[in-house]
């Protein structure tokens, strides 16, 4: 369901936040969309990102993945994701 709140990417442009609620358990913002992305991000019409905070586990396909160190970004490393990746610790001047 929509949790209100946006915010901007000059990339991607205007995103919606959205509560995930799974048997009677909510997290609120855990998830975002860009219902109307820019044109050279049209391929994400449509989808959903995850907090990896928020949600108890991703798989991708069989493979259970691991979340992305963190919080700013929604990315889940696994075992065909390379590194080095940004968001931990010291790594914000990228």
């Amino acid at each position: 369901m929509a949790a209100g709140g946006h915010s901007f990417c000059e990339f991607k442009g205007v995103a919606d936040y959205w509560t995930l609620e799974v048997h009677g358990r909510r997290s609120e913002k855990a998830a975002w969309s860009y219902p109307e992305p820019t044109e050279a991000f049209m391929a994400i019409k449509g989808y959903f990102s995850f907090y990896a905070s928020r949600v108890d586990g991703c798989w991708v396909g069989q493979e259970r993945v691991q979340p992305q160190p963190g919080d700013f970004y929604g990315g889940w490393i696994s075992s065909r994701v390379v590194g080095p990746f940004k968001g931990g610790p010291g790594t914000t001047g990228w």
